[in-house]
């Protein structure tokens, strides 16, 4: 795909000069030519220059300089071709290998480039770029075969067949966007001799009501003249631009500068150079901080760490002007190429660069100042691909915004992207039946308590089914949060209504360190409050009604029970096996189930009037004494005994309420539950 590289990694960017050359010496004037980074004529001139010598030495050098032509234009495909030949014919330096390991990175030829790179450490071991290579297509792979949650779209509306890039926004409610651009209609319509394209301009789309972009048109002058210009910013009151703008002159490297400008009227006013510009050196890429204190640019000039840095002026009050630049450090910049910044809202830093570990070509990084030191984090796929990606800017504080990339499957040579990261949806959702019969059940409460403080309710529908999801504004299951869901109250069926508690059956779903949205299945079943409800075994010393340490834990079991549901009024019931006299099972049984009440009033707070105790002594056996005595075994005979001496509850009522109950939080009911309306998963899950 070709590509402005040129404006990309050349001098920030947008140098380009005309030229006359002398057809008698092809590889002088080509030589000319490169060195005025007139790289699209030099390509040219290159190859007639190999077709006329036959100086072995001169064609394996001619050979690498039409590579390095293809290298500054972008054109990954043409760099492969001609750096493999490049090495087929010997070229001495070994940095020819590096080169055609980096254009088969960033056509995602991530093995083949693994194998180049490795060549080049062998030839050249003190330099760190062959291992740095290796190691960046390990996590390129790992990247694309794990991207991140971000969704990128072409923007097909505003994009062309030539070069679209550097978007930037042109009012406050980013409906407005001005980009860079060569295709036609640009100011002067010359074409450069660097890229072959027209020289590039300011265009402006704007986006309607239906979400439709317009087909940008130039930016009315004086901002665009016949000379490349792009890579804008605008402050916060879309009253100030500022803007990069290449002058050419000829038989001479011109130099980019930044510009500045103020709106007068519906128009911008005449542009002056920002103060601290020299045409000794180039400028460009514009990013001014929230506070407008704070101006971010890509600069060449001296006192960097090599090839194109970023840097910083604070804007001085006393001078009103911004004053003398700084570089942005060592933890940003490196020997390769940093430029594109954009400071957001919240005051981080986003560049592309070349000269850190990424997917190939330019990617994506985002800094922040943490004391004297950045900390620098690739944005990953599917921001960064194989090839250059940069200039990106977000909407306010929100994280989406758009971005430009010459990546495979695009419509022009750089094209505009938007992205957008999708918030987390998550569902809890199942439903709730009879514990006894499997039925679904209509009208059960299912209630959802979050360590983040959320309280909710929601009913199930005829089909016994529930929802908790996301709801328009109300957000019922938010990312890292753990959940306890319980079901209770009157559920009703085809065929009966009856009322029915919360036996404990707590279930404990956690969003923590989810990063995809899921969907969390939890079907319950309830008891009917109709049945003698059994909880672990209470047990006691032979003969006696005194509690033991592991009774009072089945009784905490019970409490548990009382507190999940405050309204009900139960009976606590002992029974006994059939051996011992009636008189006497039945006051043993009255005193256990006594001293279970007493237990649950004095030690757990449950008020008295919520416990009933009642001892039915043997007359409630489970297992009758015919049935037992049919038994063979000791052992038989004794468990059957077991399961008649057992401690249980019943539900008399719902009424109950306790006057000194501190209030409960609110509960909020979800606005809409029920598969009927149509609700899609959020994701798969258990």
């Amino acid at each position: 795909m070709k590509t402005t590289r040129t404006i990309l990694s050349t001098a920030v960017l947008f140098v380009f000069s005309f030229g006359a050359y002398s057809q008698k010496n092809y590889a002088k004037d080509a030589n000319k030519a490169f060195d005025q980074k007139e790289y699209f004529n030099a390509i040219e001139l290159y190859k007639k220059a190999l077709s006329k010598t036959r100086n072995k030495e001169e064609k394996a050098r001619i050979t690498f300089y039409i590579a390095e032509c293809y290298r500054f234009t972008g054109d990954v495909k043409q760099q492969e071709t001609w750096y493999t030949k490049t090495i087929k014919v010997r070229y001495s330096d070994p940095v020819a290998i590096l080169y055609l390991a980096d254009a088969k990175r960033s056509m995602a030829k991530y093995d083949e480039a693994v194998i180049e790179y490795a060549n080049y450490a062998k030839e050249v071991p003190s330099n760190t770029a062959g291992k740095d290579g290796m190691r960046s297509c390990e996590l390129a792979q790992k990247w694309k075969d794990s991207p991140t949650r971000y969704k990128v779209e072409n923007m097909a509306q505003i994009n062309s067949k030539q070069s679209d890039f550097a978007p930037s926004y042109a009012d406050k409610k980013c409906q407005t966007l001005y980009i860079t651009s060569t295709r036609e209609g640009a100011t002067g319509g010359e074409i450069d001799n660097g890229l072959g394209q027209t020289f590039s301009d300011i265009f402006e789309t704007r986006i309607d009501k239906l979400g439709k972009w317009s087909t940008p048109v130039p930016v009315v002058p004086p901002l665009n003249t016949k000379f490349n210009e792009g890579s804008v910013n605008l402050n916060r009151k879309m009253n100030t631009i500022f803007f990069t703008r290449c002058g050419v002159e000829k038989n001479k490297e011109a130099k980019c500068q930044l510009y500045v400008a103020s709106k007068q009227g519906n128009s911008w006013g005449k542009e002056a150079l920002v103060p601290f510009c020299t045409d000794s050196f180039t400028f460009g890429h514009p990013s001014l901080s929230a506070d407008e204190q704070t101006l971010y640019f890509t600069s060449d000039m001296p006192g960097g760490q090599g090839g194109k840095d970023i840097w910083i002026s604070k804007y001085d009050k006393k001078a009103k002007r911004f004053g003398a630049p700084v570089n942005a450090g060592a933890g940003v910049n490196t020997q390769g190429d940093e430029m594109y910044p954009f400071i957001s809202e919240e005051g981080a830093l986003y560049f592309s660069s070349n000269g850190l570990i990424g997917m190939g070509g330019l990617d994506i990084f985002k800094a922040m100042k943490k004391g004297d030191k950045w900390e620098v984090s690739n944005m990953q796929s599917p921001i960064n691909s194989a090839g250059d990606d940069f200039g990106i800017i977000f909407e306010g504080k929100k994280d989406k915004g758009y971005f430009s990339s010459n990546r495979e499957g695009g419509k022009g040579s750089d094209d505009i992207y938007s992205f957008v990261m999708p918030p987390l949806l998550f569902i809890i959702d199942g439903y709730i039946s009879d514990c006894d019969n499997k039925i679904n059940l209509e009208n059960v409460t299912v209630r959802m308590t979050g360590s983040d403080g959320t309280n909710v309710e929601a009913k199930t529908d005829k089909n016994g089914y529930y929802r908790f999801a996301e709801l328009g504004n109300a957000r019922y299951v938010n990312p890292n949060t753990s959940y306890i869901l319980t079901a209770f109250g009157e559920g009703v069926s085809s065929s009966f209504s009856k009322k029915y508690f919360n036996a404990n059956d707590k279930v404990k779903i956690t969003t923590v360190g989810e990063t995809e949205s899921k969907n969390f299945k939890v079907n319950l079943c309830l008891p009917p409050d109709n049945i003698e409800i059994k909880f672990p075994d209470v047990l006691y010393p032979l003969n006696l009604a005194i509690l033991t340490p592991q009774s009072k834990d089945s009784l905490n079991y019970l409490y548990e029970t009382l507190m999940n549901n405050p309204t009900i009024v139960i009976e606590l019931s002992s029974h006994t096996d059939s051996r011992a006299t009636d008189t006497y099972n039945d006051r043993l049984s009255q005193a256990r189930a006594q001293s279970c009440v007493d237990y649950l009033v004095k030690e757990k707070g449950i008020p008295a009037a919520r416990l009933k105790p009642k001892g039915y002594g043997k007359r409630k056996l489970l297992m009758s004494d015919k049935e037992i005595a049919a038994m063979r075994t000791i052992e038989e005979k004794e468990a059957a005994h077991q399961k008649n001496r057992r401690t249980v509850f019943r539900v008399l009522s719902w009424s109950y309420s306790d006057p000194n109950a501190p209030k409960a939080p609110p509960i909020v009911p979800p606005k809409v539950i029920g598969e009927e309306q149509g609700y899609e998963d959020a994701g798969s899950g258990d």
